[in-house]
Formats: structure tokens, sequence, C-alpha cells
């Protein structure tokens, strides 16, 4: 999948929160700041340049965009990549890293075009939370799985099933080549959506973006029986409307963590 980046100036600093939280309504996924200059990513196929010229030109501010290929993201992965230690328990590396045994937990991931190798902030925290968990026996979703990395991680941990859904043929075939660098895992891996999910998960895991967390927790509701629902991707001035959100189907929020003002959430049903 190609993304578009926008580069968006001078945005300084107190345009910055409504800049991000007005582009977060409209799909981009990420953003990175770089002086007076904010960037932000969004999927090539979401990307409307109006609604961005109609942001930009109500706060007074420019845009630039520019295609990235999908092919150009493994290649600077590669260059960047260095393995993640979360928790002091759960070593993430590439296939190319040498082995740590000597961890709790290691996680082999070779992310390609995938999201999730624990260097983000959301991924990192959702690891932490589930490194304070029970999933002993344990029916598990990752819903919109990326790379694998929280299945494969719950899996690790000691779930009994576990399934993983992305909608992005990328990520679909990706997790599948993770899930096998990582060997003999009860984890079932699915092009598709919460639709395909089916009921009767003990643990939700969904690490996406706001816009379809607010979408798809009614769905969450129904296939999580009782439990744990796990949220990230998501700043924290989301937290309020996630969390309302999440009440209204009987969901009740008992962890939060913070980092660089993204959020992650842990809910109990």
């Amino acid at each position: 999948m190609d993304y578009i980046e926008v580069s968006i100036y001078p945005a300084l600093e107190e345009k910055r929160e409504i800049i991000i939280s007005l582009l977060a309504e409209e799909n981009f996924e990420s953003f990175a700041e770089q002086g007076n200059e904010l960037l932000a990513y969004i999927a090539a196929d979401k990307y409307v340049p109006e609604k961005v010229g109609n942001i930009c030109s109500q706060l007074e501010v420019r845009f630039t965009e520019k295609r990235i290929p999908a092919q150009n993201w493994n290649a600077e992965w590669e260059k960047n990549f260095e393995p993640v230690l979360i928790a002091g328990k759960c070593f993430i590396r590439a296939p190319f890293h040498a082995p740590r045994p000597d961890y709790p937990f290691e996680l082999i991931i070779e992310p390609k075009m995938s999201f999730g190798t624990a260097h983000h902030e959301t991924t990192g925290m959702m690891i932490e939370m589930m490194m304070g968990m029970d999933f002993q026996n344990k029916k598990v979703l990752d819903m919109g799985c990326g790379t694998g990395i929280l299945a494969i991680l719950a899996c690790r941990m000691g779930a009994s099933e576990v399934v993983a859904i992305d909608n992005d043929i990328w990520a679909f075939s990706n997790a599948l080549e993770n899930k096998e660098r990582n060997h003999s895992l009860p984890m079932t891996v699915k092009l598709g959506d919460i639709s395909d999910a089916g009921t009767g998960y003990d643990v939700l895991l969904a690490n996406i973006n706001r816009n379809v967390l607010l979408t798809q927790i009614p769905a969450y509701s129904k296939s999580l029986k009782t439990g744990d629902l796990l949220l990230s991707g998501f700043y924290e001035e989301d937290l309020e409307i996630i969390r309302k959100t999440a009440e209204s189907f009987e969901f009740v929020l008992d962890r939060v963590l913070i980092k660089n003002r993204w959020i992650a959430a842990r809910f109990s049903k």
C-alpha cells in the first residue's frame, strides 16, 4: 500500500495539537514533528487533498504532499531497525539480529510494509500492558494485527487460541510469515475485518486508530464474552470519547499508559 506524506508548515506549537486532531479525524494514521514542520501520513487510497486544504486554510498554514511507494518502507526499516526490550521481559528482534534466549519472551519480527515492531509508542505500551496480564488458556483476538506481533506474544504467554485479523493484504502476508518465524503457534491469521472475528474471546487487542476504534467498539463488545479489551493508536485528547464509548457497551476502564501523548488503555467487561 502506498502512503501520502503531507508536510504542514509553519506548524507552530500552539497549532500542532489542533492540526493533529483534525487530521486524525480524516484517517491520518501517524505524525512526526520536524522543527516548525509537521509530517502526517495517510494511506493513499484514503487521502482527500481538498480536506487537508480546507484544514490548512482555516489554520492559516501551508502544505505539500508526496507519495511514498510501499516498497520504500522496508528499505527504510532495514536501515534503521534495532532490537527492542519491553518491560525487561520481551525482546523483539529481526531475523538478522543475534538471539537472546535469556529473556522470558523473544519475538522475531520482520515488518516489511506492516505496522508493529514495538518501536512505536503504541505497540510498546500494548506489550507492556500484556506483560502484566494472564494469557494462560485464553482465547485472544488481535484486531488490525499488522506484523502479528501482539498475537505472537499472546501465544508465547500461554494463550490456547489466537486469531489475528487485518484488512491489508501486506499485513496479512507479513503476519503469516512472522507466525512461521516464531514456530508452532496456536495462531490463525485472517484477511478481513471485525465481521470475520467471531465471538467468545477472553482478550481482545486493537492497536489501530481513533476513528476505527470508535466504529468497532460495539463489535468488540459482541466478540468479547467477558475479559479484557486493550486499545491503543490514539492520543491523550481522544481518551475521553474512547472511554465514554466503551462504557456505553459495558466496559470499565482499568489502566492507562501514556507516552509522548499516545495512549494505551485496558478495559474490562
